[in-house]
């Protein structure tokens, strides 16, 4: 400000001094400032020194700058000397301090503002983030029993909260004869909690509560936000109600906090509880408690309940906001609704909001999981033209969708156009890619885009090269499964234990048992440990070659090296052994995988009754299908056709009738072998009613009934001179448009040779030449 009488207004108003100033160097410049300073002209000596820097760019010097410093404390401007050494310390720089503290002892240690303008140095140093320089000063001062405020204290406090160094600075200002703010404590218990060490924070809270009665509502905040953060949300709210003992009320941030852990606890009812009792203390909940709660709801799948968060949000006069519009973004995609996440962001845009990567990166997502990747193309276009920037991820999540519903060529092209675009692809791109082609096309085709990203060197990704040998060893092919592993070793790749567990796999799918072995011994070589699935890809291949001591050698060798045993695992065993006749091992197994946790599947089961059913053994059979109903494992029809199976094929005709009542009271549906295996029995029994009625109902169950199907009955009719129930059958195949073949006229036309019918034999011969059948 210019008023007549000060320096600026002389400039002004007077060009023969402004021309003067003009003139004037450095060094002149300090002269003519220590002239006033001594002579009290505090006002002058700061207009002057402005007046040079701002209106004739003059670059003071250090001793100028610590004049004004003192002249600033003199005058107990605090904050303008604060400022002003701030620009100073900017301007020096990082490792400035023995300089400065240098000259500062030197030349202004006998001035009265000295001790301000040395905490005030400090706290500078601190506030710009140079902690060595800061700290440097403090060694000056504890060297001329100058004493730093509490505010500088804290200030470095807080820069050093991350390391082990805030006990010694907490305890110098304990040794200083200080006394530590409620902010000291806040920030030491804040430095305590970022550095994970939340017990030794809880001890020094008790402490500085026990001997200076002084915990803060921040330190409270901060101990409880990291005791949710660890999942301890009950401590949490020992803390929450202790704030209450020590005379301290919380404030919307301390409900929030505890409401959030809450509900990633998934404890919606208590945090909606705590939001009641927000209120009843008087505070307002605001657009976090909301977004906090929506969230919570969002997590659970209640979609119902984050909405009315929303509406809440709206009728309270707060504005939605990015969090708010993404946890419902999340929750109608999570849901499959996705139509009403693309509702969500069109408003979203419409109020003006940013909206996020991850936002987009959701809604893609969601449209490839819904099946309908190319309407995920179609947004990522818009969302380009519209003129945001799509990413690697985007692009990389539209290409994984693309792969998955067999649109890999797209793919590809969606691949091409990202590099036209010059944004760099991820391997997650090459990877959807590749698995695409080898799911959906040649292994040709696939070989051909792995050289091409290979030849480029855009690849040095091991799960690429896996993939490849994966598909090579499904198709047995062992050269070519090699051969993409020597590519990856000349690359210098390492090679992973699912490259070794492919490589075990071709081998074995090869019957090249001992090759495989060999594979499984280079394992260790590489610095890697075979796992539960190299294991039990050779145990597998043991199992089919009949080498029971082989297998169950791998078994024991799981065991001994700590791995667990999958339900796979034992289901391979259980497999080899009841292929050989060993049932009663086999049930020893079983009852051992039952003890370890594990769970057998149907599978498992069906592999053990089927093989009681050829024991003859139907008692056990039954038994394992009871077990499996007291595992909550309901048999489907795969199991019933197996024991009806065996029944019928060992002559126990009467317990197949039985369970096929049983099925059929139950409503439980079973397959057509099943209806066949029971036709077949009856018709060999001589059951011909039975064996038709059995017919009937199979095609009435809506099962397609073949030529197989039919000639199979009426084979074992005509065996049995049951000729009217062949012909009757025969009629009801014509008339269902199924016409018979050279084997069934065969069959025919020799039992009706047999009886003498020549009635049946000429209509039967007029019915082959009516549909041009070569009788030979």
């Amino acid at each position: 400000m210019t008023t007549k009488g000060s320096l600026n207004y002389s400039i002004k108003t007077r060009p023969l001094l402004k021309n003067l100033l003009t003139n004037i160097d450095p060094f002149q410049a300090e002269e003519i400032i220590i002239s006033l300073f001594r002579k009290n002209q505090f006002e002058t000596v700061l207009e002057f020194f402005f007046a040079m820097r701002n209106g004739f760019g003059v670059k003071h010097s250090r001793s100028c700058f610590f004049f004004i410093a003192h002249v600033l404390a003199g005058m107990s401007r605090a904050r303008a000397l604060k400022f002003h050494l701030m620009n100073m310390v900017q301007e020096e720089g990082s490792g400035s301090a023995p300089a400065l503290c240098e000259l500062l002892y030197n030349r202004f240690r006998d001035l009265d503002s000295n001790l301000m303008v040395w905490d005030a140095l400090a706290f500078c140093y601190s506030r710009s983030e140079m902690v060595h320089d800061a700290l440097f000063v403090l060694a000056k001062m504890k060297d001329m029993n100058l004493r730093p405020s509490i505010l500088t204290y804290n200030n470095l406090l807080h820069n050093l909260r991350h390391t082990d160094l805030i006990w010694d600075l907490y305890g110098e200002i304990k040794s200083s004869g200080l006394r530590p703010s409620e902010f000291t404590s806040s920030i030491l218990v804040d430095g305590l909690c970022r550095q994970s060490l939340i017990k030794d924070a809880t001890s020094f809270m008790q402490k500085v509560e026990d001997t200076e009665n002084q915990c803060s509502l921040v330190s409270f905040n901060t101990i409880m936000s990291e005791f949710c953060k660890s999942g301890r949300v009950n401590v949490s709210k020992s803390f929450f109600c202790k704030m209450f003992k020590c005379g301290l009320l919380p404030d919307v941030y301390s409900f929030n906090i505890l409401m959030h852990g809450l509900c990633i606890a998934g404890s919606m009812d208590e945090a909606l509880g705590f939001a009641i009792d927000m209120e009843k203390h008087g505070l307002r909940p605001d657009l976090v408690t909301y977004n906090i709660l929506a969230k919570g709801f969002g997590m659970l799948g209640i979609i119902n309940g984050a909405q009315e968060m929303f509406n809440q949000i709206l009728h309270k006069g707060l504005n939605p906001d990015v969090v708010t519009y993404n946890v419902l973004i999340c929750g109608h995609c999570r849901t499959g609704n996705v139509e009403k996440g693309l509702m969500l962001l069109e408003e979203m845009l419409s109020q003006g909001l940013n909206v996020n990567k991850c936002t987009f990166n959701v809604l893609l997502s969601s449209l490839c999981r819904k099946g309908c990747p190319i309407v995920a193309l179609d947004f990522l276009f818009e969302i380009e033209t519209s003129g945001l920037e799509a990413d690697h991820v985007m692009y990389a999540i539209v290409i994984h969708g693309l792969c998955r519903h067999g649109e890999v060529h797209k793919a590809i092209q969606l691949y091409e156009e990202m590099k036209l675009k010059r944004i760099a692809p991820n391997c997650y791109a090459h990877r959807s890619i590749l698995l695409g082609l080898c799911e959906t096309s040649t292994v040709e085709e696939a070989r051909m885009y792995f050289d091409a990203i290979a030849n480029n060197g855009e690849i040095s990704d091991i799960v690429v090269h896996n993939i490849m040998i994966n598909k090579y060893a499904k198709l047995g092919d062992v050269e070519n499964s090699l051969g993409i592993y020597e590519i990856m070793m000349k690359k210098g790749i390492m090679p992973s234990i699912v490259t070794f567990n492919s490589l075990i796999y071709a081998f074995c799918r090869c019957r090249k048992l001992d090759e495989a072995e060999g594979v499984f011994d280079t394992i260790k070589m590489h610095g890697l440990a075979p796992n539960v699935v190299t294991y039990t890809t050779i145990m597998s291949a043991f199992c089919e070659d009949g080498n029971i001591t082989a297998m169950l050698r791998m078994l024991h060798q799981i065991e001994a090296s700590g791995i667990k045993p999958t339900f796979i695992t034992y289901t391979v065993v259980i497999k080899g052994l009841c292929r050989q006749g060993m049932l009663q091992e086999s049930i020893r197994i079983l009852k051992s995988m039952i003890t370890r946790g594990l769970t057998p599947d149907e599978v498992t089961y069906n592999i053990i009754i089927q093989s009681f059913c050829k024991a003859r053994d139907f008692e056990s059979a039954y038994q394992l299908h009871n077990e499996m109903l007291l595992h909550h494992l309901h048999p489907s029809y795969v199991t019933y056709n197996i024991l009806i199976n065996g029944l019928c094929v060992y002559g126990v005709l009467r317990d197949a009738d039985r369970l096929f009542s049983f099925l059929q009271k139950q409503n439980i549906k079973l397959a057509k072998n099943g209806y066949n295996s029971m036709i077949r029995a009856h018709c060999a029994k001589g059951n011909v009613g039975k064996a038709m009625l059995l017919f009937r109902q199979m095609s009435e169950m809506g099962f397609e009934v073949s030529l197989v199907d039919y000639s199979a009955v009426i084979n074992r009719l005509c065996k049995r001179l049951y000729l009217h129930d062949a012909k009757s059958l025969l009629r009801t195949m014509l008339l269902n448009g199924i016409s018979l073949d050279q084997q069934l006229y065969s069959v025919l036309f020799y039992c009706f040779n047999r009886v003498g019918d020549t009635d049946s034999m000429i209509q039967l011969y007029t019915l082959v030449i009516k549909c041009g059948i070569d009788i030979g």
